[in-house]
């Protein structure tokens, strides 16, 4: 399938003019967004953990040369640069390639290794994962990170069979409907994908210049619960009573963004998506 880049519009909307700006872009991916935003003149750092993706790195920098600057670690990294930028975007979640890709043991609709790392040097497989995890603990992923109604059966199931390959996994689940959320619990928890964004988010302010934007597109409730509440602790305003009152938000809000009719006709991986974003008080 064609990687077609979910909200690119939306984004560039919220950052407006970003000509001679330096802009992170914190999931490069298969480089949608980074290519978006060096073809309207911006600079751009990039982060990505998957070796896969240094094809496409090399043909951005090929073809636009010191404008772009690709780091290859977890976007958490963005902690330990030295530096300040006008926009940092997030585009969470799984890729479309990795999902496409039979073989790195994503998905349940092609038979491969029970993989599922998105860093092959720094992590271990789901089949380590599940070997290595008591019944307990599998539990509380399934329920954590699928919303598994049955998480502590299902876990019994998964840890006394422990499943090799993504068939062996999928078949052992009886209920077709807890197919999706137990492969994305797995996922989830092989790649710590929540503790990259908290830990992430909380590094954003002090890279951030004045007037500078944090953007962040979500995919599914549980990431952007944690961009949601991040964000509301920066912008909240005396008399919300969402959350405790903050003195001099040091963050204002960008209207929330869903995708249009006409981009969840063409691409059916935006369903569930949203953008949200803040800007940097002065």
């Amino acid at each position: 399938m064609k990687h077609i880049p979910v909200l690119l519009d939306a984004v560039l909307n919220a950052l407006g003019d970003i000509k001679d700006k330096h802009i992170v872009d914190c999931t490069f991916g298969a480089g949608g967004y980074t290519r978006a935003f060096l073809a309207r003149g911006a600079m751009v750092t990039a982060f990505d953990r998957d070796s896969n993706v240094l094809v496409d790195v090399d043909d951005v920098r090929a073809q636009y040369g010191d404008q772009f600057n690709f780091i290859p670690s977890a976007f958490s990294a963005i902690a330990d640069l030295d530096a300040k930028f006008d926009a940092i975007v997030f585009d969470l979640g799984i890729s479309s390639m990795q999902i496409d890709n039979g073989e790195r043991g994503f998905s349940f609709r092609m038979d491969a290794p029970l993989d599922m790392r998105m860093d092959t040097k720094n992590l271990i497989p789901a089949r380590q994962l599940i070997d290595n995890a008591s019944v307990a603990e599998l539990a509380e992923i399934l329920r954590n990170y699928g919303d598994v109604k049955n998480a502590t059966n299902l876990a019994r199931a998964i840890k006394n069979a422990a499943p090799q390959t993504t068939f062996e996994l999928r078949d052992l689940i009886h209920n077709p409907r807890d197919i999706a959320p137990v492969f994305q619990a797995l996922r989830i928890a092989v790649n710590d994908e929540m503790g990259e964004i908290e830990r992430a988010l909380v590094a954003v302010p002090e890279h951030l210049v004045c007037g500078g934007k944090c953007v962040c597109v979500t995919f599914h409730s549980i990431e952007d619960r944690i961009v949601k509440n991040q964000f509301r602790k920066w912008t909240t305003t005396p008399g919300d009573p969402r959350m405790p009152v903050v003195e001099n938000a040091p963050f204002t809000e960008i209207k929330t963004v869903l995708p249009s009719k006409m981009e969840l006709d063409n691409n059916s991986r935006a369903r569930s998506a949203h953008m949200r974003g803040v800007i940097k008080s002065c």
